[in-house]
């Protein structure tokens, strides 16, 4: 494995590893999210550029337009349970009681 494939996997991983252990703000987990999208998205154009193929060059700017939309639907939950809840912190979000 090169160090480069090292760098964005590890990158991935940790984005998750704080996505399943750290969500305690809704903020953060965002974070993560797009801190694994991120990583994703450079490997994917790296990726492209390796094989100098213009086919898959269309893939990393789809997924960047994915990345962007989660983001807003995240921003716009965000704000949406700070408002209806006081706070961000996930522990206070329950289904049961929508």
């Amino acid at each position: 494995m090169t160090p480069v494939h090292f760098s964005f996997s590890s990158a991935f991983i940790l984005g998750l590893m704080g996505l399943a252990f750290h969500r305690t703000h809704l903020l953060s987990a965002l974070l993560c999210l797009e801190g694994m999208m991120l990583s994703l998205f450079i490997a994917l154009a790296l990726w492209t550029l390796q094989f100098e193929s213009m086919s898959f060059s269309t893939a990393p700017m789809l997924l960047l337009a994915f990345s962007a939309c989660e983001a807003s639907t995240g921003l716009a939950l965000l704000v949406a349970t700070a408002r209806t809840h006081g706070t961000d912190r996930l522990q206070n979000l329950n289904l049961l009681q929508c």
